[in-house]
């Protein structure tokens, strides 16, 4: 499948666990950064991720949906990332105020760091719960999906008309 290309992405990304340890699952919404809703909490995603993980921590979770969404934002195209996370701990970590000191998180944390790289322009803003709600949503989504005998990961990307002039 072609996926759209989409220069300016927000991306607000969630991840759960039914116990800490328990049942673990993300969830990602992608929007188009140009829309002009696309900072509005509960814009409509124009890319979605619902994945369970099996058994992990919470933390695990959350940072695995942060690179599980920085992944598909490099495959639609996104020079520029504006990351909107509920989990304060992971956006101080991303900008290096806190340091890393969870062994599971260290590669989690490298690997989305790694992929920031790639975007010309990325920031990460922590937001309340309440404006994280869609995210939420589609990592709850997944773990009773799962529950149910439906697939561990389902994701979707709008069809959106590609760039003018200079795309690939």
């Amino acid at each position: 499948m072609e996926l759209p290309v989409i220069a300016h992405l927000v991306i607000r990304t969630d991840g759960a666990a039914r116990g800490n340890p328990g049942p673990a699952s993300l969830g990602a919404a992608l929007i188009d950064g140009t829309r002009p809703d696309a900072l509005h909490p509960s814009a409509p995603p124009d890319a979605t991720i619902s994945e369970a993980l099996g058994v992990q921590t919470n933390n695990v979770a959350e940072w695995t949906g942060v690179v599980e969404a920085l992944k598909l934002a490099h495959r639609l195209g996104a020079e520029r990332v504006e990351l909107f996370l509920d989990s304060k701990l992971i956006v101080e970590q991303l900008h290096g105020r806190w340091r890393v000191k969870d062994a599971k998180l260290a590669p989690l944390h490298a690997e989305a760091k790694g992929l920031l790289g790639r975007f010309g322009r990325w920031s990460a803003t922590h937001v309340p719960r309440a404006q994280n709600a869609t995210a939420d949503r589609l990592a709850n989504e997944a773990l009773d999906r799962v529950a149910a005998g439906g697939p561990a990961r389902v994701a979707r990307a709008r069809r959106i008309a590609p760039r003018q002039g200079g795309g690939e």
